[in-house]
This record gives C-alpha cells, structure tokens and sequence, in this order.
C-alpha cells in the first residue's frame, strides 16, 4: 500500500492489529527507549504514545520492529523494487517475458520525484525545544533524533539528481550548541553527504541541510539504502511508496518534502566543528564525543497532525536488524551483478554489522590446473571491500562456492566451522593496516583508524575441529576457565586490562600507556605452547573477560569477538612467523578480544527507569500482555 503520510501508516497498522496505542504519560527520557527496547524484543506491536510529558507531539516507534510488519507496510512497493531489479539484473528477461513487466513503466515513472508549491509539513512552526527530547542511554550527550533523513545537494551542480537522501544521527542540545539555535550533525565516513561537504568546503559556501521527520516510511527505508554514489535515494523512495515523493521548492534553498511530519532547515558552516555525543550506538557500546558539523537552525516546520518517530540502537538485535534484512531481501539479487562472481554478502547484525562479513564467492581461476590455495577469492574480496559501507568491514571470510553448494550464507554457525575446517593460518591470513574503519568502533588506533583481514578459505576440509578441553591443558598464570564456545573455538579468561575511560583524549594516553602491557600478556600465553601441542586442535582461541558469557551462545561469541578487536593488532598466534611481509602461525590463531582501556564503555540501562518500566508491564499496568 502507497502511503501519503506517517499518520495513514499508522492507522492502517492499528486497523491491521499491529499497532497498539499507549495513553499513560510517557517520558522521552529513557523511559520511552527502555520500552521499545522490550517490546522489540517480545516480538511485540508497533507503539503510540500518545501522551508525552512536557511535549505536544505524539511519539511512535517499532514500526520495523518485525519483518512481517515491515513487509505488511510496503506490500505493494516491495513487488515493485523486486521487478525493478529484475529488470536490472536481467534485461532478457523483460524480452523473454514481457507479460510479467508490463506495470514497470508505471514503477520507473513514480520514480522521479514530484515538485510541489506547498504541503502540510509546512503549515505549523515550532521550535528545537518543543520537540520530543527523545534520549535513549544514561549517558547521552543529550537528546537525540534517531529517524533524521537529511537531505543535502552538491552546491556545485544543485538539484535533486545529485541529491542525497541519509540517515545521520543529530543532537538537539546539550554539550556547547546555543539552544534553539544550534543542532549537531553526525555522519560517519564514506557517506555521501561527506562529498557534499568536501565540495562545500572547496567552494568555500556553507552546506544548506534539511533534516526530514517522519512522512511515508519508504523515506527512512530509502534513506539507509546502499545506492550507488550519484543516485538519488528520493527515486528509490518513490518506487518503494509505490507514488511519486513530493518536494515543495523553496526558491535558493532546499526543497522540502511536502509530506514529511517535520522538517528543521539550516545552514553548516563547513570551518566549525562543536564536540558531539556521546551516544549509544548499534555496535552495543557509546561512541564518544568527538567535533562534528554544527547545524544552524533556520525554521523547524511541522504539520498540523505530526507524528514524532523514532527508534533505539544498541547492541544488536535492534529494530534496525529488521532494516537491514528487509534491504537484503530487496538488494540481495544485486549482488553478483554489482561484485562479478560473488554468489552473496552477509553482514553479521550479532556483530554489529560493519565489523564481521561472510561471503560465499567462486573460484574459477586456472581450472585446469588443480591449485589448492584460495586464488579468485581473494580479487573477490578486494572487489568487496572496495564497495562503499562494505568497506567499514574489519573482518571478512570468504569461501568458494564449489566446496559447499549448499552452505547457508546466513547459518553463522556453520559458516564459521565451514572455514575452520579449511582455512590455513600459514596462508589464508590478509591484513590490511593503517586503514579506515567504521566511525563508532573505537577497537582500532584512534577515530576511524584500525585494520583488515581477510580469511579466505577454498578446499576440502582439512581440519578436525575439537569440541572438548583437552585433559592436559595447563594454561599460563592468569589465564583460566576455558569454555568451549563451538566446535574448534575455545574461550579463556585472560588477565583484566586497566577499566576503559569516557574521556576519548585520556583514553587514546591509556591505550598507548597499555599496549606493551596488553601484547606481552598475549605473546607469553602464545610462547607457552608450540604447534605440536593439543590446544591447537581448537583453531580459534578467544582471550575473553568472561569466558562463562562468550559461550554461552553464538550471538555472545560473535558480539564480544568482533566488537572488540581490531585484527593488525589483536590477532596473535602460537608458533607464528613471518616472511616476505606475510604474517601466519602454525598452530592456533588467538584472537585478543579483551576490554581494553581505549574501547568505549557498554551500554547499560538506568536501574531506575528499568524498575519503572517494568511496573508499567506488570499485571494492571498500560504494558502488561505487549512485553
């Protein structure tokens, strides 16, 4: 169903059974995230609060919360993407069967946006402080918008064709922004919106901004779609929604979506940088404060019915776990026609998504020669990490098609042992260093700084992977309780690394004071074995906090690893060498996944609002039966 605004979503959902409305007061501090978070979790309805203190906006949020009801919002639109992208994929086919395309001028033409003179976003102002002050973790900067779809052209060839349509998170105070005035703008690196500001810069003009709020949910879809550089989210949009978006045009400025709940219209200077966050982010931890774009509020419009959306980030599931399997389904036939013969990508949400990839590519290199390394694998994987968000990756295993046709890119589980079983550690090891990594993952050397590998795994299986302690391990002192986590993984306690700080400027002190600790603890555990030794039978071996947590399950395992390492300089290994620049070992590969002083801090929920929360679901209550 085509949507023209938030509220026809929403009440179409509660006509649909998958919208319950909340009318006990609700506080957007905290409270309102710590219900989402359970409800999300319950596997419970989209909610409404229609009563939130010291605010006039009604709030919504879990609209994506299952995929059912994310798939029951874009019913119509999801068929249109599906022959859109059949169309790209295989354009024989619309020769083959044209039958079965002949609604897809219909879906190109809802594809250019549709420009307007008025809307009802713009019928009501308001200001940055009458806005739901919507905050989700004790130690946010400040309240937050957690749904922005922001929206910048290049000042050098203005207009909608070079427009981009993302989802950047913006501070609506605290820290140093003048209230009411001021917002900070947050966008990691390799988005687009970046190459709008660099060419601000150059031209020496400021960057006029438009930050959208609710309107049709194929907005804030389209707004997190990985789209190719150049190609404006506003026409995938449109194909989602199944109807053209509509864009009031505002003479010099940006246009505005006619349709939107909310819009706030400013200007960033490009020379001034104020400390943004810290806030809870996807990867399960704080990202910290750092300088970041200062918004300067011009207007913030709103429609006479507006509806204040949002969700909440952090570790993993989330709501947004639902966005990016619902952009898998649509993108994912892309995939070998985008990356020549790669068969599919799997970004791991238990990891937090940028920090771990699994791929299953071919190996179709010199077929006449029976080679036993990975050989076209690893082009693939450069080809894969030469792909815009894919880049962020720390972590990515490959293997080839042809070991295993029917191995399941999406069982994590038995992917993993998949390439335990092959990959060689003398051989299939690739670093990248002194490299880029995703903004909110603080394992690296500094902001945006970390490293890469590659394990490329490609044969018959070639390791018997243990799944029990062997009888004779005797660990070094201060390493203990080893637990085994999957078959030939194998989690140890390790020695306590000094506690993290918040302050990101002693925490880069902390890391270099630390590091000479940190890596004589890992290369005396290492040196306390050789390669003929029984440990070995177990390929990874995780040095943990808490080894009990990290195999008590899969999504444990995969979060604490992956989060927590940055691989050039945590991945040790016992009987390790190296030649020609070529790092490997001969026996196990031992993975420091540690807590150490420069990572961020976890995120933990306020005892307080927990015990409120619950009260609200207990027997009685205005939750009881949602959670």
């Amino acid at each position: 169903m085509s949507y023209h605004s938030l509220r026809q979503c929403v009440d179409d959902l509660e006509r649909q059974g998958e919208l319950v409305k909340i009318n006990q007061p609700i506080d957007a501090h905290l409270e309102a995230a710590a219900i989402q978070r359970r409800v999300f979790a319950a596997g419970g309805p989209a909610l409404m609060f229609t009563h939130v203190r010291d605010c006039q906006f009604p709030m919504v949020s879990n609209l994506f919360g299952t995929l059912q009801r994310a798939r029951l919002i874009f019913r119509d639109g999801l068929q249109a993407v599906a022959k859109l992208v059949e169309a790209k994929t295989d354009p024989q086919r619309l020769l083959r069967q044209p039958w079965h395309y002949w609604k897809l001028p219909h879906y190109a033409a809802t594809m250019l946006p549709k420009f307007v003179r008025s809307g009802p976003v713009m019928a009501q102002q308001t200001t940055i402080g009458q806005l739901p002050q919507m905050q989700s973790w004790p130690q946010d900067g400040g309240p937050f918008v957690t749904l922005p779809i922001v929206y910048t052209e290049d000042v050098e060839q203005p207009g909608w064709k070079h427009s981009n349509l993302g989802m950047y998170r913006v501070q609506l105070s605290g820290n140093e922004y003048v209230a009411d005035q001021e917002i900070g703008l947050h966008y990691q690196i390799h988005r687009s919106i970046g190459v709008h500001h660099a060419a601000a810069i150059h031209a020496g003009k400021p960057l006029r901004v438009n930050i959208f709020v609710g309107g049709p949910p194929a907005l804030s879809v389209a707004a997190v779609m990985p789209l190719p550089e150049g190609m404006s989210e506003l026409t995938f949009a449109g194909a989602l929604n199944r109807r053209r978006i509509r864009m009031v045009r505002q003479g010099n400025r940006l246009p505005i979506c006619a349709d939107a709940d909310f819009c706030i219209t400013g200007t960033v200077d490009p020379d001034r940088l104020l400390p943004e966050g810290p806030f809870g982010d996807h990867l399960g931890y704080y990202s910290l404060k750092h300088p970041f774009p200062v918004l300067r509020v011009e207007q913030v419009f709103h429609r006479k019915d507006a509806i204040w959306p949002f969700t909440v980030v952090g570790r993993p599931p989330q709501e947004d776990t639902l966005f990016g399997q619902l952009i898998h389904e649509m993108t994912g036939p892309m995939i070998p026609v985008v990356l020549p013969g790669v068969h599919g990508v799997h970004a791991v949400d238990a990891a937090g998504v940028h920090p771990l990839l699994l791929a299953i590519g071919s190996e179709r290199y010199m077929p006449f020669l029976d080679v036993a390394r990975p050989q076209e694998l690893l082009t693939q994987a450069n080809a894969i990490l030469g792909q815009g968000q894919l880049s962020l990756a720390k972590f990515l295993l490959i293997v080839a098609h042809s070991d295993a046709p029917e191995l399941d890119l999406h069982d994590e589980a038995a992917f993993l042992r998949h390439v335990l079983e092959r990959a060689d550690w003398t051989r299939d090891l690739h670093f990248r260093t002194q490299t880029t990594v995703d903004t909110l993952d603080y394992s690296g050397a500094g902001l945006n700084a970390g490293s890469k590998v590659v394990i490329a795994a490609g044969g018959p299986a070639k390791f018997q992977l243990a799944t029990q302690v062997p009888s004779d391990l005797h660990l070094p002192e201060g390493f203990s309780d080893p637990q085994v986590v999957m078959p030939g993984v194998l989690a140890i306690r390790g020695p306590k690394c000094p506690e993290p700080s918040f302050d990101y400027d002693v925490s880069v002190r902390a890391r270099h004071e630390s590091r000479d600790k940190v890596t004589r603890s890992l290369v005396r555990f290492c040196s306390s074995f050789d390669r003929e030794q029984s440990i070995n039978a177990f390929r990874w071996i995780v040095i943990v906090d808490d080894s009990r947590f990290v195999a008590e399950s899969l999504r444990n395992f995969i979060w604490a690893t992956f989060t927590r390492t940055n691989p050039a300089s945590d991945l040790y290994g016992i009987d390790s060498f190296t030649a020609e620049k070529h790092w490997g070992c001969h026996g196990a590969l031992v993975i420091d996944a540690r807590i150490k002083p420069h990572h961020a801090p976890a995120l933990e929920e306020d005892p307080e609002i927990s015990r409120r929360v619950d009260a609200l679901a207990a027997k009685g209550g205005p939750l009881h039966g949602i959670f």
